[in-house]
């Protein structure tokens, strides 16, 4: 077996375009590790057939630490620490709203239509997606993804992701299937019914003068990587979460997690794990933001962090039912000016807002995939791109926007699941048509333990809940 996304030799190669990409001079480094002979371009996947002899795998391991000793020269311009993110930023314009379950209820909904639509697609290029919706007949997408009247010529060179080839597709469809996208909401969701579960024992216990929204809303870093380690199958994390794994295991703590050793901080994961934060922190995008930051120290830094706090900001409002432009606008708020973040957020909108690319939406994907020719397929920088093109493009219609940000290729789940949170909390479930929701009745399939079979309904009133409780209780309301 050849473990996928911690090969030192792949690390290695990974490493060298993160770091120069930060400013970094790799010149020796990557003379020294091309004389090895083996390759020195980052691989498309998560574990290449390049693998190494024990000199090799020993020197990899030797130029990854020093990598992680060299000086960031652009670590001003893109801070970690949450005071010096801050220190960029304006004003704390937060101002908390009612917990509204219709929106709550989009929001779920919306986030698991976008990730199964994505499903049998990922890691086909966009190239490959055209053409497949165009050999069943369903360019621009509008529906579910179909294998049905598909020449085989078109799968042999675009074959579906073997993963979710048989459980997301039109045809086949039959409950929300597994997926990670998911399982990270449901990882936050946990986390803050366990610490105000336990805020509220140690109450009993010690009385303490404590205000009502406080409760839940002290985990830290720490407590997300427990989580991790007690609920979260490792096979079912990739990238840097994989990476910040395998470092608790070698018994560090974030933030190191997430910087020894780890090519993978600025790709997408965080970015995928924080919606939730927003959700039950109406109005308070700053507040969300925080906390999406300190899950996402667990394993990401610099643009992986701003990814994860935009789109928990973007949340917060979203669910206030204000509109995706205010939710986009509170995201790109919590996000470094000087950040390559806030480039590529920028990029995005202003190709969405382009009128030639919301009739057609081919050249904005072009313009997008040369601006960012040399980051991964799962990087946060052009999947945030191509997610606020995407919102902004499709101007508040669900079923669009989300077309849009799928046949748009990358990282088409996780960008599905985002988006689709967002202007499912925005539109609101109505806007969610029922060909989107019907097929996935029956309960949610995941391997978080506990939570198998899970009605969505029941998610939907547990998040309001936690909602409740870490807000103010003035502020809940009881709209269904």
């Amino acid at each position: 077996m050849r473990l996928t996304w911690v090969q030192p030799e792949d690390l290695i190669r990974h490493e060298l375009r993160q770091s120069a990409q930060q400013g970094r001079d790799v010149a020796d480094i990557r003379r020294r590790w091309a004389a090895t002979g083996l390759p020195v371009a980052p691989p498309y996947g998560g574990a290449s057939g390049d693998v190494a002899d024990p000199r090799q795998r020993a020197l990899a391991v030797e130029l990854l630490d020093e990598l992680d000793r060299m000086p960031d020269p652009t670590a001003g311009a893109e801070p970690d620490g949450w005071p010096e993110i801050v220190a960029t930023l304006g004003p704390d314009t937060d101002s908390p709203a009612a917990v509204d379950r219709t929106r709550l209820r989009g929001a779920w909904w919306g986030r698991i239509v976008g990730c199964v639509l994505g499903k049998p697609v990922e890691k086909i290029p966009r190239q490959g997606i055209e053409e497949i919706l165009r050999g069943t007949g369903r360019w621009p997408l509008q529906r579910y993804f179909t294998a049905v009247g598909l020449d085989p010529d078109v799968t042999g060179r675009w074959p579906w992701n073997k993963a979710s080839r048989g459980t997301s597709l039109e045809e086949n469809i039959s409950g929300v299937p597994e997926d990670d996208d998911i399982n990270y909401t449901l990882m936050a969701l946990r986390l803050l019914e366990n610490r105000l579960r336990e805020n509220r024992l140690r109450e009993n216990r010690l009385r303490p003068h404590r205000a009502a929204e406080q409760h839940g809303a002290d985990f830290t870093a720490d407590d997300v990587a427990r989580a991790w380690l007690l609920d979260l199958p490792v096979g079912r994390a990739f990238t840097a979460e994989r990476v910040a794994l395998r470092n608790l295991l070698e018994g560090l703590s974030p933030p190191a997690t997430a910087l020894t050793h780890n090519p993978f901080r600025e790709f997408i994961g965080a970015q995928i794990r924080t919606d939730l934060y927003g959700w039950v922190n109406p109005g308070r995008p700053r507040r969300a933001a925080e906390w999406a930051w300190r899950d996402a120290s667990v394993s990401h830094a610099r643009n992986g962090l701003y990814g994860a706090m935009f789109v928990a900001a973007a949340a917060s409002v979203a669910v206030t039912g204000a509109g995706i432009d205010a939710a986009i606008d509170a995201g790109t708020a919590v996000v470094p000016p000087t950040s390559r973040m806030a480039t590529a957020i920028r990029l995005g909108r202003e190709l969405g807002a382009d009128p030639r690319y919301q009739q057609d939406p081919r050249g904005a994907y072009q313009a997008l995939e040369t601006a960012f020719a040399d980051v991964h397929w799962v990087h946060a920088l052009n999947n945030m791109a191509l997610v606020c093109f995407a919102l902004t493009a499709g101007r508040g219609d669900v079923t669009r926007t989300l077309g849009l940000t799928v046949m748009g290729g990358w990282d088409t789940d996780s960008n599905g699941a985002t988006v689709g949170g967002l202007i499912g909390a925005a539109a609101g479930p109505g806007a969610i048509a029922e060909h989107w929701t019907r097929p996935l009745a029956g309960g949610l399939h995941t391997s978080i333990p506990g939570e198998n079979g899970v009605a969505v309904d029941t998610l939907i009133e547990r998040t309001a809940a936690v909602a409740a409780a870490v807000a103010s209780p003035v502020l809940t309301s009881e709209r269904s």
